[in-house]
Order: structure tokens, then sequence, then C-alpha cells
């Protein structure tokens, strides 16, 4: 069964995870994930991800692949279209966020501005 279209997605690998590192710790256990757009860095704002409890009167509350997404709304205009995937190569391990809002990033690639 297809899940309904939601304006954020995970790959697989992200879902899985995930929910490894949530549930591999007592504090995150059951917590729903956090993506969100802070103002900071060389290119004017980074994407985040992080367990945390929910703002009813900010979040968008998404059920995406096992995991109970929050999105505030600010965040939710930069982070439409967006997947999180987790890659674990030669080049890197860690979350990536393939966000077709970034027009351009830092050098680094820790931010980005739209």
């Amino acid at each position: 069964m297809d899940e309904p279209q939601t304006p954020i997605t995970l790959t697989d690998a992200a879902a899985a995870k995930l929910i490894e590192f949530r549930d591999a710790d007592e504090k995150t256990r059951g917590k729903p994930l956090r993506l969100a757009v802070q103002g900071g860095g060389c290119a004017g704002f980074n994407q985040v991800l992080y367990f945390d409890d929910p703002k009813p009167d900010i979040d968008q509350v998404f059920d995406i692949k096992g995991l109970t997404v929050l999105v505030d709304s600010m965040s939710l205009m930069y982070l439409a279209g967006t997947e999180l995937d987790y890659v674990d190569g030669l080049n890197g391990t860690g979350f990536t966020f393939n966000n077709p809002n970034v027009k351009s990033t830092c050098g680094c690639g820790s931010s980005f501005s739209p």
C-alpha cells in the first residue's frame, strides 16, 4: 500500500538509520524526528534534523516510513520537495538533504541559500 504524498520524503536507508538511532537512545526512543531550516552558516541557512517534542502551534506532522516527522511552517517553505537520504560509502557517511530549493551552497557544503 502506498503512503500518501508528503512534501518531504525519506529513502528506505534514511528511515532505517533514523529508527535505529532513535531506538538506541533512551532519551530519544519514541520521539518524533524534526526537520528544520535554521539561519546560519556561510551561505545563510542550515538544514538540520534531530529528535524533538512536537510544538502543536507551529508544527506540521507527517507519518513517513514508520517515523513521525515534524516540520515547522517556516522550514517547510524551504524543505518542500526534499528527499532525506542516508549514504555509507567511500566519500562519506551520513544523512544528505536532496533539496530542490537550494540555489547555492557554501564551499564546505554545510549551508545553503534558496
